[in-house]
């Protein structure tokens, strides 16, 4: 996606219940993460799964500008040949992560701590979303800011130092993005770097970690948080990675599942990592009918098939520490909670504000806008439930380019007594290009 398009309205209504079998696309953390560690690691890395929306295609064009070989082989399988630790080439051009919040940040990371010069931009949207919080522990470890916008926003250019520094880190908010470009840069510096979490967040880089041949231990710290420690300049080898179905894109038709009435879907192979499972834990909370089916380990994560039938869901307090294992699923809770008896309160949302948009303020325009009470107070989401009736729906929805946004509220209007319009749905193909597709093919009517 460019960085400016001509907006491409969508539209969701009502029909009959959803059925089927599907399987979301890869999980789009960790396909990020397969192109990184396929740079970093020696030998030849294969992937299967890959999630292919234009963020992850982003990181492998940076990988590849950074010396990497990327072949494609097929639907969702790669093969990634790596410079290794400390092998980085020089970019010939700029970074462009176009939407890729994650691939940027991780990437600035792994640039920030070799001796190159690297350029980190993107579209409209990234170039609102702050780095600074990724730059303050780069910069203690050596990396120069030799460039940057207002806040430390892209388009900026890092210049790294002749050997990082190891650092002891704790991050300011609970945040994987922060702890992960941490590590990736500790790969570089001698001794060991250290990550000491408050709220323990998405552990899929100190899996991916070990799993490439690193050492890393990881500990529990106070009542919710860890410590994770990293050997630096560790020779990683390659290794196969399978990427399991993506918990976050799984949420939409699970939710859609639940709230349009009739509904028997059942979702194969979903990622249920614990630091992940925020949102299934919170829709069992509020009565959803949500079955395993079956459990099994792919590429070192769990996985499930999840049978979901729709069902009459109950208001609910959210607890603020749930908040990282679901940070990106609470735009679609907010579309479930509409539809329940009594109030959901959402505590703690404040990093919803530093997302693809303020994403706490957009949720809170769109259910205004199809007809949902709901308030902010501080950092919290409070949405009054439509007691298991229709809500409104209406249009149009502002997604602000932002393609949570824009999925949750589609989801919605498959159960709206009115149709719900979203202002562009172009973005949507950043990290789910198959989703009117699929949901189409349960029976929805998107389009």
């Amino acid at each position: 996606m460019s960085h400016d398009h001509d907006p491409v309205p969508v539209a969701a209504r009502a029909g009959g219940p959803l059925r089927g079998r599907v399987r979301v696309p890869g999980d789009k953390s960790i396909s990020h993460r397969a192109m990184i560690f396929g740079l970093l690691a020696i030998g030849q890395t294969r992937v299967s799964g890959l999630l292919e929306g234009e963020d992850v295609m982003r990181t492998a064009a940076a990988a590849r500008a950074l010396g990497a070989v990327v072949h494609h082989d097929g639907p969702g399988a790669w093969r990634v040949q790596g410079v290794g630790v400390g092998g980085l080439r020089q970019p010939a051009d700029i970074l462009d992560f176009g939407n890729a919040g994650t691939g940027s940040r991780l990437m600035m990371g792994v640039c920030g701590s070799h001796p190159i010069t690297t350029t980190f931009d993107g579209d409209a949207s990234l170039r609102k979303r702050p780095m600074r919080r990724i730059l303050d522990p780069l910069e203690q470890m050596g990396t120069v800011v030799v460039s940057q916008q207002e806040g430390g926003r892209v388009p900026l250019t890092l210049r790294g130092p002749k050997e990082a520094i190891p650092i002891t880190y704790r991050p300011p908010v609970a945040s994987a993005q922060i702890k992960s470009a941490v590590l990736l840069a500790a790969l570089a510096a001698p001794g060991e770097t250290t990550v000491i979490e408050a709220e323990a967040t998405r552990d899929h880089t100190e899996k991916m970690l070990t799993h490439f041949g690193a050492e890393v231990t990881v500990t529990p710290e106070g009542a919710h948080g860890r410590r994770i420690v990293l050997k630096g300049q560790p020779e990683l080898q390659a290794a196969p990675i399978v990427v399991p179905a993506d918990p976050s894109s799984a949420a939409f038709p699970l939710v859609a599942g639940l709230i349009v009435p009739g509904s028997d879907i059942l979702l194969e192979s979903v990622m249920t990592n614990p630091l992940r499972s925020g949102l299934l834990t919170t829709l069992r909370e509020m009565g959803a009918d949500i079955t395993v089916e079956r459990e099994a380990n792919e590429g070192g994560e769990t996985v499930a098939d999840l049978r979901v039938r729709g069902s009459q869901l109950k208001g609910v307090t959210v607890p603020p520490e749930r908040a990282p294992s679901m940070i990106d699923e609470y735009p679609v809770l907010a579309v479930a909670a509409a539809f329940a008896h009594g109030t959901t309160r959402m505590c703690g949302l404040q990093e919803l504000r530093v997302k693809e948009s303020d994403r706490l303020a957009a949720v809170e325009a769109g259910l205004r806008a199809a007809g949902v009470s709901c308030a902010i107070e501080g950092d919290d989401l409070i949405v009054e439930g439509s007691g298991g009736a229709p809500v409104r729906g209406g249009g149009p929805i502002a997604t602000h380019l932002d393609h949570r946004i824009a999925m949750s509220f589609l989801v919605m209007g498959l159960a709206t007594r009115e149709p719900v319009i979203v202002d562009d749905g172009l973005m949507i193909a950043t990290s789910f290009p198959s989703f009117v597709s699929l949901m189409n093919g349960l029976g929805g009517r998107i389009g």
